[in-house]
C-alpha cells in the first residue's frame, strides 16, 4: 500500500487559500478516486486540499494505516473500497470522528445494479485485469512510441490515427494519452523544407489529423523548449515571421488534403483527445468528419 501526502490541484488564486486535509483511499490503483476528486476540487476557487493518498487498501492492517492518517489529520474522507468489511470498518470510523465519508461510486454501481437488474462482482481493481483490451493498450502503447515523430512510415497503414502538425502542437503526448485508451496513434511531423512521407498519398484505413496552434503561443512554448536544451533563440525555430508561415502553410495542406483540423492552443491533451476519439467515432459509424477547425 502507497500513501503520499502531497499539496494537491495548485492553481493561482487571489487572497487566501482554505487548506484541508483530503483522504483519497482505494483498493486499486487510485486512479479512479484521484480523478473523481480532482475534478470536483477544481470546481472550487481559493481552496487548497492536502492530499492523503492510499492506494491498495485490502486488508484490516492497511486500513488500520488509513485510519491512523485520518484520525492524525481529520478532514473529508473518499474511497473506492469493494470488501465489505473494510468498507463499514471506515464509514463507522468517520462517522466517530465526524468526517464525512463518501463513497463516490456507489451512486453509478446502484444506479446500473437497478437498472440492469443484476449485481456487482465486488472485486477491487477489477477494470485492470490482464485480459485482452488490457493487452490492446500495451500494443497501441508500443505502437505510439515507435511511431513518433515521423519513424516507421513504413507501415503507417497499421495506424487508427495519424497526428500531423509542426514542432511542439502536442503530437506526441496526444499520442501516448490515445494509446493508452487502446488507440493506435502516430504523429508526423511538418517540417519546412522537408517533403511528407510518400506512404500518407495512399492511405485510405487510418483518420489523419491536423494540429495546430496559435503562432505566438507557439513560439513563446518552442522558446521555452530551447531554455531547457541551454540553447539560443537565433534560429528560424523561434523567428515569429517564420513561425507564423508554418502554421500558416500547415492549415493550408491540411484544408488542401481535406483532413480534419484541431486547434489545440487553449486544449489540453484530455480535451485534444477527446475530440480526436470523436471524430474516430464518426467516421466508423459512416458519419462525415467536418474539415472545419475545431475551436
Amino acid at each position: 500500500m502507497l500513501c503520499t501526502d502531497r499539496p494537491g490541484f495548485t492553481h493561482r488564486v487571489l487572497g487566501m487559500m482554505k487548506q484541508f486535509h483530503l483522504h483519497l483511499v482505494s483498493d486499486a490503483t487510485g486512479e479512479t478516486i484521484n480523478s473523481v476528486a480532482r475534478a470536483c476540487v477544481i470546481q472550487f476557487d481559493q481552496v487548497r486540499p492536502v492530499e492523503h493518498f492510499w492506494n491498495l487498501v485490502r486488508t484490516d492492517r492497511q486500513l488500520d494505516l488509513v485510519l491512523e492518517g485520518i484520525e492524525s489529520h481529520p478532514g473529508l474522507v473518499m474511497f473506492t473500497l469493494v470488501d465489505e468489511t473494510l468498507r463499514r470498518r471506515l464509514q463507522d470510523f468517520c462517522r466517530e470522528m465526524q468526517v464525512p465519508c463518501i463513497p463516490v461510486l456507489d451512486p453509478l454501481i446502484n444506479a446500473l445494479a437497478a437498472y440492469l437488474g443484476l449485481e456487482s462482482q465486488r472485486q477491487p481493481g477489477r477494470q485492470h485485469a490482464l485480459d485482452a483490451e488490457y493487452f490492446g493498450r500495451m500494443d497501441a502503447m508500443e505502437f505510439a512510441l515507435a511511431h513518433d515523430d515521423g519513424q516507421s512510415s513504413w507501415n503507417l497503414h497499421e495506424a487508427d490515427v495519424i497526428l500531423m502538425g509542426v514542432s511542439r502542437t502536442s503530437k506526441t503526448p496526444t499520442c501516448v494519452y490515445l494509446a493508452n485508451r487502446g488507440i493506435k496513434a502516430a504523429n508526423v511531423p511538418i517540417v519546412p523544407g522537408c517533403p511528407l512521407p510518400p506512404e500518407l498519398d495512399k492511405l485510405t484505413r487510418p483518420l489523419i489529423v491536423g494540429l495546430t496552434k496559435d503562432a505566438d503561443r507557439l513560439i513563446q512554448i518552442r522558446r521555452n523548449r530551447l531554455k531547457l536544451l541551454n540553447q539560443g533563440e537565433g534560429s528560424s525555430y523561434v523567428d515569429p515571421e517564420i513561425v507564423r508561415n508554418e502554421v500558416t502553410e500547415a492549415r493550408r495542406m491540411f484544408t488542401r488534403r481535406g483532413w480534419p483540423v484541431i486547434d489545440v492552443s487553449r486544449r489540453s491533451i484530455e480535451e485534444t483527445a477527446a475530440e480526436i476519439m470523436m471524430l474516430l467515432a464518426r467516421r466508423q459509424s459512416g458519419g462525415l468528419v467536418g474539415k472545419e477547425p475545431a475551436k
